[in-house]
This record gives C-alpha cells, sequence and structure tokens, in this order.
C-alpha cells in the first residue's frame, strides 16, 4: 500500500472541482486501494448501501457516447431520484456565482448560451477523465441513503486528493440514468444517485483555474 504525505486539512485545501484531465489512467492497484480504503466511511447504523461502478477504457468510452447522446437528444432527464430542485435566495445567487466563476475562467460570455451549452454537455463526456464512478442505492432508502452515499462519495474525494488524483462529483451524471443502466444491469428497485469523474488534472486546461469562495464561519455556524 502506497503511503502519501496529507494531512486531511490538506487535502480539503487542495481538493476542487476539476474540469478537465489528462486521459492517463489510473494503476488498477491503486484504484483498489483507495477504494479499499473508502469503505471505513460510516453511514447509518451501518447499513453501507452505497454500491459504485466504475467505468474505464473502452466502457467508459462506450457510455460517455450514450450520455451525451441522451443528454443532447431533447429529451427531459429521468432520473432515478428526485432532482427537481431551484435554488433560491443566497443559494441561487451562490449557485450563479460558481457557475460565472468557471464560464469566466473559460473565457465564455454569459450571452453566449451555445458556448455554455457546449461546456454543459462536458459532464456527460466526463470532462475527458479515464474514470468514472456512478453511485447507486436501493430506491426505498431515500434521504438516508443519499447522505450516507455523499459522506462516501466525500471520502473518495479527499483519499483521491492525498494520490495527486483529481474529481468532480457531479450530479449530472444521475440525469440520464437509463444507458448506465443498462451497461450494469441495475434492477428496477435500484437508482443512480450521482457520478464522479476522476483521473489526473489537466492543470493547463482554463477551465481548471475555477476556484469558489466559501461563506464565512459565523454565516455557517453556531456555536452553543
Amino acid at each position: 500500500m502506497s503511503l502519501a504525505a496529507m494531512s486531511v486539512s490538506d487535502a480539503l485545501k487542495k481538493r476542487f472541482s476539476v474540469r478537465a484531465f489528462r486521459n492517463t489512467p489510473v494503476p488498477q492497484a491503486v484504484l483498489e486501494e483507495i477504494f479499499t480504503l473508502a469503505r471505513q466511511a460510516p453511514s447509518n447504523c451501518n447499513v453501507q448501501p452505497c454500491r459504485v461502478y466504475v467505468v474505464s477504457g473502452a466502457k467508459k468510452d462506450q457510455l460517455k457516447n450514450e450520455l451525451v447522446s441522451a443528454a443532447s437528444s431533447g429529451k427531459p432527464a429521468n432520473p432515478d431520484f428526485e432532482w427537481d430542485l431551484k435554488y433560491y435566495a443566497e443559494h441561487r445567487e451562490r449557485q450563479f456565482g460558481s457557475a460565472n466563476a468557471l464560464y469566466r475562467a473559460m473565457g465564455i460570455e454569459r450571452t453566449d448560451k451555445q458556448r455554455r451549452q457546449i461546456a454543459m454537455l462536458r459532464n456527460w463526456n466526463f470532462f475527458d477523465a479515464p474514470h468514472a464512478a456512478f453511485f447507486t442505492m436501493a430506491k426505498y432508502l431515500k434521504l438516508k441513503g443519499a447522505v450516507d452515499l455523499g459522506i462516501y462519495a466525500q471520502t473518495l474525494a479527499l483519499l483521491m486528493t492525498e494520490r495527486g488524483i483529481s474529481s468532480c462529483v457531479q450530479g449530472a451524471l444521475g440525469l440520464f440514468p437509463d444507458p448506465a443502466r443498462r451497461m450494469f444491469g441495475l434492477p428496477d428497485d435500484v437508482g443512480i444517485l450521482f457520478g464522479m469523474s476522476f483521473g489526473y488534472a489537466d492543470d493547463a486546461a482554463p477551465a481548471n483555474k475555477t476556484r469558489t469562495d466559501r461563506v464565512s464561519l459565523d454565516a455557517m455556524v453556531r456555536f452553543f
């Protein structure tokens, strides 16, 4: 097992959502090490509901093509779980701020809807990452299961950061689930909640110059 000299604090400060990757794959032994360690992530009553499907190589390319086709078909999204959420007030402001930071880094004007749409489609292209993970769970678990999957994904992201591997957690990968469902052979009672593209960052890509801010401590936390 490889050792990486990075604290959790350092990993948190270093991690950000990468949206352009080199095509260099992560060695299988490193993948197995990371996903083995991620099993230590906590879950409600230790039910460990997350089942992950990782695609690489030809299978990843096949799924990428099918997802891009589905997302650009004009048909509405059909997620396995509830994703119809509209942000309000400060949440909407932060959503817009995040999008503007990304498009500004990429040199895309707010009024350039065509280039923004092309940039959006890169979600289903996995941002050219060599790997993508899909997080699934039994549908009946609903909110409790979603919390557990979020904790698990964060654990994975930090373990990857520790090893110099970048990632982007993507709700978009749950919006058009049918191609992935077919590939993985998922039964009707299991759904895809979200996904993650990961690999080695393309540091020269404009999209990877994007940084978002964080609210102040007193805006997020109250100590009693």
